[in-house]
């Protein structure tokens, strides 16, 4: 099985998608896993080219037939969700239907409907692709608008990352997560060989760190620290990196605010593909990310 090395944060927009990108980089012979699939932008910078694309269905959602329909209302009185809803057409006739962005998936109306007038086929929720990027494979994930079970989506997607790196004799897995603590982070971190958490030198960057930590804790997972943008409050940088030391986390790297990155995105390139002047601080926190455990 090949190492795999998950990056995250409490929260979004403290640069762990840069540093995963700059780190496939600097690997060359990893594979990344694109698992913020609710807001996937890995490929923004990577630029794959799609080499198979997968649809992804989960969950189920009901469906009424309106040629089977008596219009009897057992599915409106009986949903805990309001999902049912009434039309009535010019004649005064009326007629139920569901409303898709409202419906649980829950198949009470399924199950007392006296008619079987509905319908509960499984949902198509978004999909999954394996690429190739100039640094090597890529496999990432587009979530539907407004679908949910971002988790099971996130557990394919590093299913499918690690079968790759296995095919092609690959010994690194590089993933970036999604932000927060929620499903998607759990089903990242489960099965990780070791985690590089990204924070920045605020109030809420050190509040967000406690809690991706003490998850990280749960898993016994090794855990690394690298504050990004640290010389905009310095003290507050001092004071993360102690509470993470106290935690037993290694302080693997600082990355200062570099206005380059913003350049180096808009020119869909990794930060040590440019000139930036934080690309050797990042270098060196791979240097340090490589060889903890």
């Amino acid at each position: 099985m090949p190492e795999e090395l998950v990056i995250l944060s409490g929260k979004g927009g403290t640069g762990k998608t840069s540093l995963t990108a700059a780190f496939a980089v600097l690997a060359e012979t990893a594979v990344v896993a694109d698992c913020d699939v609710d807001a996937a932008d890995l490929h923004l910078l990577l630029a794959p080219d799609t080499e198979r694309r997968e649809q992804f269905f989960s969950g189920h959602e009901a469906v009424i037939d309106q040629s089977i329909c008596q219009q009897c209302g057992v599915c409106h009185d009986v949903c805990r969700f309001d999902a049912v809803r009434i039309e009535m057409d010019a004649a005064g006739k009326l007629s139920y239907y569901i409303d898709p962005i409202s419906c649980e998936g829950c198949g009470v109306c399924v199950r007392l409907c006296p008619d079987g007038a509905i319908d509960f086929p499984e949902s198509h929720c978004g999909e999954w692709m394996v690429s190739r990027t100039r640094c090597g494979p890529m496999v990432h994930a587009r979530l539907g608008i407004a679908a949910e079970n971002s988790g099971k989506l996130v557990s394919i997607v590093r299913r499918e990352a690690r079968a790759v790196a296995e095919a092609e004799g690959r010994n690194l897995l590089i993933v970036d997560g999604p932000p927060g603590i929620g499903c998607p982070a759990i089903a990242t971190l489960t099965g990780a060989t070791k985690v590089l958490v990204v924070t920045e030198p605020t109030v809420s960057g050190e509040y967000d760190l406690a809690r991706i930590l003490s998850l990280a804790n749960h898993f016994g997972l090794p855990v690394a620290l690298c504050v990004n943008k640290w010389d905009i409050n310095p003290g507050m940088t001092e004071q993360i990196e102690q509470m993470a030391r106290d935690g037993g986390v290694l302080v693997a790297g600082r990355i200062p605010y570099d206005p380059g990155v913003t350049a180096a995105q808009v020119g869909m390139r990794t930060i040590v593909e440019t000139d930036c002047s934080s690309g050797e601080s990042v270098r060196q926190l791979w240097q340090t990310v490589q060889s903890f455990a």
